[in-house]
């Protein structure tokens, strides 16, 4: 689906993305982490087919980013950070024009009722909040039902609850055969959604794996248990490989002593930081 093989790309003199290299496979949702300025955007619009003045190869869907055809935007879709829309066009309008460029198109009230804005939908968009601008962004994207989908902190400025619905709307998508590249700084989203991801930092992968590899090869294994002792709150971690030798542990389960137990593994920030020496925020 992507293939980056050597890709260097600067805005001045200075190398900003170097040597960068990775593949994507169909199917699979893969993460950029970083910091702000770490060349997640440019990265993403060099794959977009935006940037084109750079040196290496950079294959999607089976094409050179920089002398694709038009036709290369039939098959992806892009839901940038900050909202493209007509402020003056109610959100129903807005899509019927945005639906109107590509040869596919979806139905547009399902897309409207998939993120609550069905009876939105013939409101203006200077009229709504943040939150219903990013979750219209998005279904913006899916439109033409590209195979590829490019997000840019989909979940940025939601509530708890909209960020839920997309979620698992972007999982939905992924379940429906879809690729997904996911631009981000938030670690949970990364953490719960994505395959694979990869660090940029300063413009270079520093490290790329699966969440769950990258968390489990840094001690994750721990165990946290609290208990009361002496008519007081106590607790104790101890390494997962440890348990069942920890008499302490074995005598409180057996007297239904415990408080909670639970463990404690590293966020994937956690791993950032202990690896790069720099915080995703």
């Amino acid at each position: 689906m992507i293939s980056v093989k050597n890709l260097q790309f600067s805005y001045t003199k200075a190398a900003f993305i170097e040597d960068v290299s990775f593949e994507v496979t169909p199917g699979e949702i893969f993460g950029f982490l970083g910091p702000s300025g770490a060349g997640k955007s440019t990265l993403q619009k060099i794959l977009t087919g935006l940037l084109t003045d750079y040196s290496g190869n950079v294959t999607v869907n089976g094409e050179e980013a920089k002398t694709r055809k038009n036709s290369f935007y039939e098959n992806i879709g892009v839901d940038f950070e900050f909202p493209s829309l007509y402020e003056k066009l109610t959100a129903y309008e807005n899509l019927k024009f945005f639906a109107s460029l590509y040869k596919k198109q979806r139905d547009i009230p399902t897309l409207l009722t998939s993120v609550g804005l069905i009876n939105d939908a013939d409101k203006k968009v200077s009229d709504y909040s943040k939150g219903m601008k990013s979750r219209l962004n998005f279904i913006k994207a899916l439109l033409h039902d590209p195979a590829l989908l490019f997000l840019d902190e989909p979940t940025s400025g939601l509530d708890p609850s909209n960020s839920r619905v997309m979620k698992d709307l972007i999982l939905s998508e992924k379940k429906a055969g879809k690729t997904i590249i996911l631009t981000t700084h938030n670690m949970f989203d990364a953490t719960e959604l994505c395959d694979r991801v990869a660090f940029i930092v300063d413009g270079k992968i520093r490290a790329l794996d699966t969440p769950h590899h990258l968390i489990m090869s840094k001690g994750a294994s721990k165990i946290v248990y609290t208990y009361i002792e002496n008519g007081k709150e106590c607790s104790a971690e101890i390494s997962m490989s440890q348990t069942s030798g920890d008499k302490h542990l074995m005598q409180l389960i057996q007297n239904n002593q415990l408080l909670s137990i639970h463990s404690g593994e590293p966020t994937l920030n956690d791993i950032f930081v202990e690896l790069t020496g720099r915080q995703l925020q």
